[in-house]
């Protein structure tokens, strides 16, 4: 059996962040939970540790958790979204990294309203250049869902953007052993399509009292 990946959730502390790296422990992955402050990523780490049944979870500041991680998630807030690429874009040379941001603005943040880019995921791949393959996953599996202690997730649909089609289909091979449903979604521009629909089930969410609307991709299985 191949060793498992070890895989730093950036942003781990947040709900987003912290649902994921939940699930990937109860997968079996090792996980490193990053943060902007050490000790705030050692917290959450110590929490999921005990959470998970005595696990090793580490916690570690942002660009110590991209270098020591064989793959890299980001789960940061939009506003977050370029000073943590600045400050791990030498950790991340020739690895996987998944972008799961979304570019809300507050307070309107049920209105789609995109980066020049088209994407966050697009402005991830254009200032980490062509040696780390970039790929947008996530953005629409509900936080709390991720969290809960008995997830559903075969009805939660991962839409897995990248330019790499190998790189794509190790994300879709890890959001199945998470236990939800991944499809090849094309190539890193086709990201402003998961991205602008987080608004759009934010709205859904609030207008018909959703406890976390998701997508669900008909007429076809994937293969």
């Amino acid at each position: 059996m191949a060793e498992k990946l070890t895989i730093a959730v950036l942003g781990g502390t947040g709900d987003l962040g912290g649902g994921l790296a939940w699930q990937l422990v109860q997968a079996g992955y090792p996980v490193i939970i990053g943060s902007r402050a050490q000790d705030k990523a050692l917290v959450s780490a110590t929490a999921l540790s005990q959470r998970a049944g005595g696990k090793t979870v580490h916690g570690m500041a942002n660009p110590d958790a991209a270098a020591a991680a064989d793959l890299v998630i980001l789960t940061v807030p939009f506003a977050s979204h370029k000073p943590t690429l600045q400050s791990i874009r030498a950790a991340v040379q020739g690895k996987i990294f998944v972008d799961a941001t979304v570019p809300l603005m507050p307070p309107k943040v049920m209105r789609v309203q995109m980066p020049k880019a088209g994407s966050a995921a697009r402005e991830a791949q254009d200032y980490l250049g062509e040696e780390v393959r970039v790929v947008s996953a996530f953005q629409n599996v509900a936080a709390d869902h991720l969290n809960a202690d008995e997830a559903h997730l075969d009805d939660c649909d991962v839409l897995v953007a990248g330019n790499d089609p190998q790189a794509r289909e190790t994300i879709v091979q890890l959001a199945q052993e998470m236990g939800m449903q991944a499809w090849h979604a094309g190539p890193i521009d086709n990201a402003a399509v998961a991205e602008s629909l987080t608004s759009v089930l934010i709205f859904m969410n609030k207008r018909y009292k959703f406890p976390g609307a998701g997508i669900k991709i008909s007429g076809g299985r994937a293969a």
